[in-house]
Parts: structure tokens; sequence; C-alpha cells
């Protein structure tokens, strides 16, 4: 099991939690016709993005793999890029480092960010510069919530 985060196109994608998730189901089907790992098949702006992540965390596979594993092995990294998105699998041990490192380069790349594995599910989008927290599992009120259930048609 590996700690997942994900950087996306905000504009891809949906703005509202259940959307997104939706959206995030269908990316990670896998089906787009293309190989995974190359990152010539995604945006400017993911593919810069992922230009400078792996300096720090190299990819396991693909055009830009080593051969050899890196001498801190944990540092690399299982990218899955698609057309709209990258998908990461870091170690767990470096959870912390990749969760910054990926942050961080999305907030300066103009990307939006997925905390995967995250339990509460957090999706930050570019805003004026930085990233800011658009939605999260749960952030629906419960006075929202209940609402819903009781609303006569």
């Amino acid at each position: 099991m590996s700690y997942d985060l994900m950087v996306f196109e905000a504009e891809a994608a949906p703005k509202d939690h259940y959307g997104f998730l939706q959206w995030c189901a269908e990316q990670t089907k896998w089906n787009e016709g293309h190989s995974y790992d190359d990152p010539s098949v995604t945006t400017a702006r993911l593919r810069v993005w992922f230009l400078e992540a792996i300096q720090l965390f190299p990819p396991l596979n693909g055009v830009l793999a080593e051969r050899e594993l890196p001498k801190d092995e944990a540092t690399a990294a299982d990218y899955s890029i698609g057309t709209q998105m990258i998908y990461i699998g870091f170690a767990w041990s470096k959870a912390e480092l990749a969760y910054q490192t990926t942050l961080d380069l999305a907030a300066k790349h103009g990307v939006g960010f997925f905390d995967v594995s995250s339990a509460d599910e957090e999706v930050w989008l570019p805003t004026g510069g930085r990233l800011m927290l658009a939605h999260q599992r749960g952030t629906t009120s419960l006075v929202k919530r209940v609402g819903k259930l009781f609303r006569r048609n």
C-alpha cells in the first residue's frame, strides 16, 4: 500500500466534492488509450510540475526512470500520468515530505491538489497564486444534509 496524492488541471475537474470524486474514479480507470508513464501526454503545467517533482522523487517507471533505484529507495515514486492529472504513489515513510513537496509544487505551477490518502479527502485549488482548500469530505453542513432528507417535492 502506498501514500497516494494527485495533482490535476483545476479547470478539468468538477468543483463540488461528490462530482470531483466521480471525476477521479473515471480518471483512474486508466482507459485514455496511452501509456501512463509518459509525461508528453499531459498538459504543459502538469508536465512542468512532474519534471520538478522527479528531482526529489524519481520515477520508478517510464521514459525518465533510471535503471538503478536511488540511494534512498523510499524516494522513488510511482507516477501515473493522464491527460488532465498525475496520480502518485509514494512510500509511507516519505508521506510528510511527499505531501509538502506535492502541495508546494502544485501551488507554484497552478494546478489542483488532491490528498487521496487523507480520510478527509481534501481538494485544493489554485487561487491568486496559492492553493486554497476548496472542499473535503463532510463539508456540507449537517443542517443542509438534514434539510435535503426532509425536503418535499
